[in-house]
């Protein structure tokens, strides 16, 4: 809710044609609590597959079992997540601006109503930093999404005698289980992915047109919606 509220309101009030309804400060908010809401949608995401992936798999949950059942584990691990990322972020709130305040020429628009004043070394470091979190918890829900499925397809194979004998038309279990961790991490990986990508190439081009914004906007909502 928060990643929606954050990105998708101020986009469509620029997108139906208001400019500079937020003063300096509101920019600041409004981008970075987007960030943060990001990241901790992205991370905590990953982390309830991570946690789902272990209590599947047998080699692991043995000895982490009950770890991983304490809600004090979980409840750490989620603020973490919010600690990690409110200062991750920092660097959004302190150089994104208003647009009544471009004074500097360099100066590069990230929307119609803010843009930000990063060097070319620091948005680099910054864009960096992004990539490795958000590649780092891809390749996490990958990684879980894809030990699951192999669980649940052993699984399978090996009660398969029991069901060949009932003779049952439905739908396994493992098979419906499977297809919804599978349409999960494809969209999981394929709107960060492209929103990652269409965030950059909009940073990147000099005057990006509002088509280009919109649909960033909308493919950076499209996995929260």
């Amino acid at each position: 809710n928060l990643v929606l509220c954050s990105k998708g309101i101020p986009q469509t009030m620029a997108t139906l044609g208001l400019e500079a309804f937020l003063d300096e400060a509101g920019c600041k908010l409004i981008f970075y609590l987007y960030r943060v809401a990001r990241g901790v949608s992205l991370s905590t995401t990953c982390l309830l597959s991570g946690f789902q992936a272990i209590k599947l798999c047998p080699s692991i949950s043995r000895w982490m079992d009950l770890r991983i059942r304490s809600p004090k584990c979980i409840i750490f691990c989620c603020f973490l997540c919010w600690v990690l990322n409110f200062m991750v972020n920092i660097p959004i709130a302190r150089y994104v601006t208003g647009p009544m305040n471009r004074k500097n020429v360099s100066m590069v628009f990230v929307y119609r109503y803010c843009c930000s004043h990063l060097s070319g070394i620091l948005f680099s470091v910054t864009a960096v930093l992004y990539t490795f979190t958000d590649g780092l918890c891809l390749a996490l829900m990958v990684w879980s999404s894809g030990s699951m499925v192999l669980v649940l397809h052993r699984h399978k194979q090996r009660v398969q005698h029991i069901r060949s004998s009932r003779l049952s038309p439905r739908t396994s279990h493992e098979t419906r289980a499977t297809h919804t961790i599978l349409i999960l991490v494809s969209m999981f990986v394929s709107f960060h992915a492209l929103a990652s990508i269409l965030s950059y190439w909009v940073t990147q081009i000099h005057n990006p047109s509002q088509w280009l914004r919109s649909i960033s906007s909308l493919v950076a909502s499209g996995f929260p919606t």
